[in-house]
């Protein structure tokens, strides 16, 4: 079970970075998706996630509009397009994977995780 993430990366706000997150096709084909981050000092939280067959995905409120999730199950990928990134949105991003195929926000729902990459948003 294995799950690597990437991408991330220093971008001044307003910039765009996209992360990828690799994971090995028994951890990934029947299980719904997400992407977390931690910043320092404050708790994991939700950023994204998205359905076994990509077909509804969910997102914390002040990454509306500005994020998208996304997956190929064909590669075994999951991404995070990230555009207007904010000061705020700097953290540690983690991919992580659902006990079950459907969409879900609750991290103890998450059972598989990734090793995390940092993102930095200067202002």
């Amino acid at each position: 079970v294995q799950l690597q993430a990437s991408g991330g990366g220093s971008v001044q706000a307003g910039g765009s970075l996209r992360l990828s997150c690799a994971a090995s096709r028994r951890t990934f084909t029947n299980n719904g998706m997400g992407w977390f981050r931690q910043a320092p000092g404050k708790e994991r939280e939700f950023v994204a996630g998205i359905s076994w067959n990509g077909g509804r995905s969910l997102y914390k409120d002040s990454v509306k509009g500005r994020f998208t999730i996304s997956r190929d199950n064909g590669k075994n990928m999951v991404y995070l397009q990230m555009n207007s990134l904010k000061s705020e949105d700097t953290a540690v991003y983690y991919c992580a994977a659902a006990r079950t195929a459907a969409l879900t926000n609750q991290k103890e729902l998450y059972n598989y995780w990734g090793q995390g990459t940092l993102v930095t948003v200067s202002s």
